[in-house]
């Protein structure tokens, strides 16, 4: 606990003292106490803290209880592949920034980025060098290919076009750019940006996954309006974004899974679909069929999923409590809305369905309030609603990890099992939630879970749910890392 003091106490010194901190995490005195004493501090204000101390070119790690300067030590070359898009000037401010963070940028640039910026605005932003030719006798003099390749600490390929996301996919290598990313020993980082129809086709999906089975880092594009008129998936990540991810991979400390012991970068960059709260079935306009699930546990979970540099998107039943930060979170009522959501936010790399779907919606649902009459009780016509779990578990564009929350009243193992087997998805999360008191799940801020998969069950102890999702990330991770 006093090793969480000091690392704590040391990060509160760097950032001006007691009352600078508490102004930044909008919390009193008593709060700042309170972390102090219980060795640990909430999901939510950690993330925070730790943005914060990034910005200042600090590296904040409070399970591994250090805190230490970015790029310490020796300066962190970074090369940059600038291929052709007009997203290409924006590699000018990425640069420019990374320098700011005190890495050393060295520039490479495909023919058709030559087309929208010049090396010459490349070169005199970093102070080196731009290259470009492959076959050219000076360069491989003065700096062979090869030695391009393996003289970094990391590839960051910004903006990676479709075309190049293809060459690396199928090794090809006929510029100095795709020869590099072939003939590199180091961590290789994209981000890619072009037009949303051609970012969501089936070949550049297929290209992607290939390429991150081989262990290259995707910091995935964003949505909104494109320089080509189209609105959708497809704009390259905002800067802090991708030096975000290239301070996680280049952290002179890297963080350790507590459950796998390796490195904790398997959600970096990668894109989780979570769902959360309940959902409302109309009666008709005044009443509904819900339930009294508070979305508590999805939202701590896709809050900890974007602390853990993944890119979320949180499908979100009414709920009373704020979305999430750094996480796209998508408000939906019934299960209908919320199945159609899940399905347009694919392709994911991992699904988890948290949210206590309605499994019956009334299919007679008034148009106008039902009123008392002497006829009696009105009759409900229920169907089933569409089943969200099953669905991405059997979907063709499968994320490569789902996973399951089951709420039971009794036998739950015996239950939630069957769950998993009956939807194949991978794992289930089950909890009991019949209880009362402090047993009582439903609204609550604490769960107790157990994870089943097709090898056993892991059973929990009662804890908050902002722990129980950052010890189900943690698990992720592991899960992503061994692959």
């Amino acid at each position: 606990m006093s090793d969480f003091k000091t690392i704590l106490d040391a990060a509160i010194q760097q950032l001006g003292g007691n009352e600078a901190v508490q102004k930044l995490l909008a919390v009193g005195a008593s709060a700042l106490s309170n972390y102090r004493q219980r060795g640990q501090l909430p999901a939510a204000k950690q993330a925070i803290l730790e943005a914060e101390l990034t910005q200042q070119g600090w590296y904040l790690d409070l399970e591994g209880l250090q805190l230490t300067p970015l790029n310490s030590g020796q300066q962190k070359r970074i090369l940059l592949l600038i291929t052709g898009g007009i997203a290409a000037y924006k590699a000018l401010e990425l640069a420019r920034r990374l320098m700011d963070r005190g890495y050393q940028i060295r520039g490479v640039m495909s023919k058709s980025a030559m087309e929208f910026i010049t090396p010459l605005s490349l070169a005199a932003l970093t102070g080196e060098k731009v290259y470009s030719e492959l076959f050219s006798l000076t360069d491989e003099a003065e700096m062979g290919h090869i030695r391009l390749a393996r003289d970094a600490d990391i590839v960051l390929v910004a903006p990676a076009t479709a075309n190049f996301l293809a060459k690396m996919a199928h090794g090809l290598a006929d510029d100095l750019a795709s020869t590099i990313c072939l003939a590199t020993d180091c961590p290789v980082m994209i981000a890619p940006a072009m037009n949303p129809i051609m970012w969501a086709h089936p070949a550049t999906q297929a290209n992607l996954e290939t390429l991150k089975k081989r262990g290259v880092t995707l910091i995935a594009p964003e949505d909104g309006d494109t320089a080509c008129g189209e609105i959708g998936t497809g704009r390259l990540a905002e800067t802090a974004v991708i030096i975000a991810g290239i301070d996680r991979l280049l952290a002179p400390q890297k963080i350790l899974s507590p459950l796998s012991g390796k490195s904790a970068a398997g959600l970096l960059g990668r894109h989780i679909l979570i769902t959360s709260g309940p959902t409302y079935e109309p009666i008709d306009p005044v009443r509904y069929i819900a339930n009294h699930s508070s979305g508590k546990q999805g939202h701590a979970l896709a809050e900890a999923c974007a602390k853990a540099g993944a890119k979320v998107t949180l499908i979100s039943g009414p709920v009373q409590i704020p979305d999430p930060e750094g996480v796209e979170t998508i408000h939906v009522t019934t299960a209908q809305q919320m199945y159609d959501a899940c399905i347009t936010a694919l392709p994911a790399d991992c699904a988890i369905c948290a949210a206590a779907v309605a499994d019956w919606k009334v299919v007679n649902h008034g148009t106008q309030k039902i009123k008392k009459t002497k006829a009696g009780t009105p009759q409900l016509q229920l169907a089933e609603n569409p089943d969200i779990l099953a669905s991405l578990s059997q979907h063709e564009a499968r994320p490569a990890l789902v996973i399951g929350f089951a709420a039971e009243t009794e036998n739950l193992n015996r239950n939630a099992k069957a769950k998993r087997e009956r939807k194949k998805c991978d794992w289930i999360v089950a909890n009991a939630v019949g209880g009362t008191g402090q047993d009582a799940v439903f609204g609550k801020d604490t769960n107790r879970v157990t994870v089943i998969d097709a090898q056993g069950h892991e059973d929990w102890q009662q804890t908050s749910k902002t722990q129980i999702a950052e010890k189900l990330i943690t698990r992720i991770e592991a899960w992503f890392n061994e692959r």
